[in-house]
């Protein structure tokens, strides 16, 4: 039996708005998340607000359904009392923000990358970074050889490339 070669349509989630992000801005994301990591190493009493701050960073799936929604609300509202004109822009919202669910890409993606907005795969890497160098994953004792094995660990190709 042959192996075939399968294409896949829809990119995979947690690669979805890094393909469809410029690479300078995916490796300054990634440069400022390693930046951070390597400030927290020499830190260590400041991660536990660290994490704190994570947890509430809103990632870009957030800021594009909220996004969204009220463009879509401010359409319809437009809609029903100034001109049924202004319906679409509702529908074209809706239209990005399927369009975004299935192949991850949207206008306002390219803004919100350059601004930093972080997908949740790439906030995940700095937290977990920063647990290990709290401590909460044992296995690596050295504070140098930690920092270099949570970059290791969290930071993706696009930094071991350069």
């Amino acid at each position: 039996m042959t192996a075939q070669k399968t294409t896949k349509r829809v990119p995979e989630k947690t690669k979805r708005v890094p393909k469809h992000t410029a690479p300078i801005n995916n490796h300054e994301i990634m440069i400022q998340t390693e930046a951070r990591i390597r400030y927290y190493a020499k830190h260590i009493d400041s991660i536990d607000s660290r994490i704190e701050e994570l947890d509430a960073e809103w990632d870009t799936e957030r800021v594009l359904e909220v996004n969204a929604a009220s463009l879509t609300l401010g359409g319809i509202v437009l809609g029903a009392i100034v001109s049924k004109k202004y319906l679409i822009l509702s529908a074209a919202v809706m239209g990005f923000l399927c369009q975004h669910a299935i192949t991850g890409w949207c206008p306002p993606l390219a803004v919100l990358r350059r601004m930093g907005v972080r997908t949740q795969t790439e906030i995940e890497y700095e937290r977990y970074a920063l647990k290990m160098l709290r401590g909460d994953f044992p296995g690596v004792t050295n504070a140098k050889a930690k920092v270099e094995a949570v970059l290791d660990a969290v930071c993706p190709e696009v930094l071991k490339q350069n």
